[in-house]
């Protein structure tokens, strides 16, 4: 699969089937996030896997808009570490977890990030999984294979781009 091959063709999944992901599969996902560029390569995120049922549920039931976080097999945790790069580690920690989802997407498993930092999911989060105050709570991404089919929607790019000032046109 090439690259724009999953950039097109991942999309957020919300419903997963029973069967777990290999452990390589989750090892290589955590390899290209490990990968994702950083400033100053200062690589300031940590990731925190859970696959154990009981506190994906405690997970899925603190997070509103990630209920499906107790049906997923997988659910990786991403923390910035203020220590590794003041500047940028709320910003970097978002490199690696878009190359997560494109690694899983060309593994055959869908995923869905969901944002936890700066709300009220941030505290319950590290209260749930002992996660020292240094670090913040970036995000969710739930992980595993898909049984939904995915829609694809976007914004068209006319609507998106402006070329040298904003508004103009090519």
């Amino acid at each position: 699969m090439d690259t724009m091959q999953a950039i097109l063709g991942r999309r957020s999944i919300r419903k997963y089937t029973s069967k777990q992901v290999e452990d390589e599969k989750i090892q290589q996902i955590l390899e290209a996030g490990r990968w994702a560029p950083s400033a100053s390569n200062k690589q300031p995120w940590h990731f925190i896997v859970v696959t154990d049922g009981t506190m994906r549920k405690e997970l899925a039931d603190n997070h509103p808009y990630g209920r499906f976080m107790s049906q997923s097999p997988v659910v990786i945790v991403v923390l910035g570490d203020p220590d590794k790069h003041p500047k940028y580690y709320l910003a970097d920690p978002h490199n690696a977890v878009q190359n997560m989802l494109l690694a899983a997407y060309e593994l055959g498993l869908g995923t869905c990030w969901m944002g936890v930092r700066d709300t009220p999911i941030e505290h319950k989060f590290r209260d749930l999984l002992q996660i020292p105050d240094k670090f913040r709570v970036v995000c969710a991404i739930s992980v595993g294979y898909t049984d939904l089919k995915a829609t694809r929607t976007r914004e068209p790019l006319e609507n998106l781009v402006s070329y040298e000032f904003y508004g103009g046109k090519k």
